[in-house]
């Protein structure tokens, strides 16, 4: 028996819908990252981008369990002495809602080129308004 590899031209993508709204962090991240990188689908490849296009709505409405509201930190760096800075889960989540379900997902994709391209399958909303109607996505549950 031979193994299957899959090819780039024989990849057929869709378009999925998560609906954040009440569901916690970690699992929403989990689900978009397989959905994203094409371990759901029987086709896998490791080194081929077999993954689905994703949308994610309602990120506002995202939770997190435990004290992590206040515990859970966020660090950036200027790149001059003492430039390190610092948010709290919460302070993300009001500053830019979207980026808090965006860096745990890209954290969960591998840090090379198959990452980078995988990225721009993914598109994130803060409400339930999105753009890509058009496309008539498959819900998914998580």
């Amino acid at each position: 028996m031979k193994s299957y590899c899959s090819k780039k031209g024989d990849v057929k993508k869709v378009w999925m819908l998560i609906d954040a709204k009440g569901q916690v962090l970690g699992r929403v991240a989990t689900k978009a990252a397989s959905i994203l990188r094409g371990k759901t689908k029987p086709t896998f490849t490791p080194h081929v981008d077999t993954g689905d296009n994703l949308i994610i709505i309602n990120a506002g409405g995202i939770k997190l369990t435990g004290k992590k509201w206040e515990d859970k930190q966020y660090y950036r760096h200027s790149g001059y002495p003492g430039g390190i800075k610092s948010l709290t889960a919460r302070q993300l989540l009001e500053r830019k809602p979207t980026e808090l379900l965006k860096k745990a997902i890209l954290g969960m994709l591998p840090k090379n080129r198959l990452g980078r391209s995988l990225r721009t399958n993914l598109r994130i909303y803060e409400t339930d308004n999105h753009p890509h109607v058009g496309q008539s996505p498959k819900t998914v549950t998580v």
